[in-house]
């Protein structure tokens, strides 16, 4: 598989203070969105329905979290009238609190995203000062009483030839592409895993274009039991639930953040790498590990160094983040360094590991040069078998391995 190049990061040569102290912006895969997200504009239905239907809108849609594409280096993005039969004339032809206050469980909505505007496209839909071409995401798998509808809608995609890509990890997509497949999976995948009220149980439903959930007061359906029943004449109040009351009336999207680190050892000869039992030989990565509540990024970065490899680490340093939609993390990029005295590894703590290692710098870097690849992968030409394999560029785990070879601890800048 070709590797994609990185997103380029915001403002690449502009020179400040910051760049020369910290030097150049890091961005990695799955950041770098075209769009501007106008998240101030998710909740005016006027907008909304002039976006739904402009001529430069594009609808890239999801069949069980799979999107869909020509190959898998190139999406597919469909217009208005091809997903008009799935989603209706106007879903936002009402206003918000009107559409809260119809809520019928047993109707099976679309899930439908609002992503942002592409304001490259100069002849895109303009709404007061913001021009650009608008992108929605859609939840096409069949289901409930859309069923049917979204059965035909595959079939016709499939009849022009279209596909969706399957497997966990998309990632030989073009670097923007992936930003806008990163932002509508993550937010597709948090739809779906919350269908009820985590308060009281009840369905909740998708208001301000798809980012965030209500539980709405009443339903329009009988719900005798928790689900379904009959579709009843007027609504039926719903049971209290405390998400109404206060300013914790919705749910949000969920992001869990975690650290990834790069491990230098005390002399700054050394990196420290690790690998897991499902692995391919020779393949090793950085560290990684979940932020715990109250704990900062650095304890975390600490505390999953110890935990997994028994390495004790001083200074941390945050080098970069990158998104990773599987299903909504937040990959925060350190380099820490280890405390004189503090390089045993001990793999009893936390059994995660099957091994844990101090490599030399220059096979850090022999391994970059020719060993690289997503995992299972064939490395690059050049490569000999039996060496170190690590990620592909388009992981965050390459680039923090990428800083430290090139001197990231060192006394020049650090990038």
């Amino acid at each position: 598989m070709t590797i994609p190049d990185l997103p380029e990061p915001a403002f690449p040569d502009l020179e400040s203070m910051l760049s020369r102290k910290f030097g150049k912006e890091i961005a990695n895969y799955f950041s770098g969105s075209p769009l501007n997200r106008v998240s101030f504009l998710r909740t005016d239905h006027s907008f909304l329905s002039a976006a739904l239907k402009h001529s430069t809108t594009s609808f890239l849609v999801f069949n069980n979290l799979n999107p869909l594409a020509k190959d898998p280096s190139n999406l597919e993005y469909l217009s208005y009238a091809d997903v008009r039969p799935l989603i209706g004339e106007d879903p936002y032809s009402k206003s918000e609190e009107q559409l809260v206050s119809e809520y019928n469980s047993t109707v099976t909505v679309p899930q439908l995203l609002f992503l942002g505007l592409d304001e490259r496209n100069k002849q895109g839909l303009t709404f007061n000062i913001y021009t650009g071409s608008p992108f929605f995401a859609v939840d096409v798998t069949p289901k409930g009483t859309i069923q049917s509808q979204a059965e035909s809608l595959l079939q016709s995609l499939q009849s022009r030839g279209l596909r969706f890509l399957e497997g966990r990890i998309q990632a030989a997509l073009p670097a923007q592409d992936a930003a806008i497949y990163a932002q509508a999976r993550a937010l597709l995948d948090w739809n779906a895993r919350n269908p009820f009220c985590a308060q009281c149980g009840q369905p909740t439903m998708s208001i301000n274009g798809g980012m965030k959930r209500t539980c709405p007061p009443k339903d329009m359906a009988s719900l005798a039991g928790s689900v379904g029943g009959t579709v009843g004449a007027t609504p039926t109040e719903r049971p209290d639930c405390a998400t109404r009351k206060g300013i914790s009336n919705v749910c949000f999207p969920r992001t869990d953040p975690t650290v990834i680190m790069a491990v230098v050892s005390s002399d700054g000869k050394k990196v420290l790498i690790g690998r897991q039992k499902r692995w391919p030989p020779h393949w090793y990565s950085t560290l990684a590990g979940f932020v715990e509540p109250a704990e900062s990024v650095e304890e975390a970065v600490r505390r999953e160094v110890w935990e997994e490899s028994g390495v004790r680490l001083g200074r941390v340093v945050i080098h970069s983040t990158q998104p990773w939609p599987y299903p909504a993390n937040l990959m925060i990029g350190a380099v820490a360094q280890c405390i004189p005295g503090g390089e045993e590894i001990i793999l009893n703590h936390d059994p995660e590991l099957e091994d844990a290692r101090w490599a030399e710098m220059e096979e850090i870097r022999e391994a970059l040069r020719v060993g690289t690849s997503g995992l299972g992968e064939p490395a690059q030409e050049g490569y000999r078998e039996g060496n170190l394999r690590l990620p592909a560029g388009t992981a965050i785990a390459n680039q923090l391995l990428t800083a430290v070879a090139n001197g990231f601890t060192g006394e020049g800048p650090k990038i």
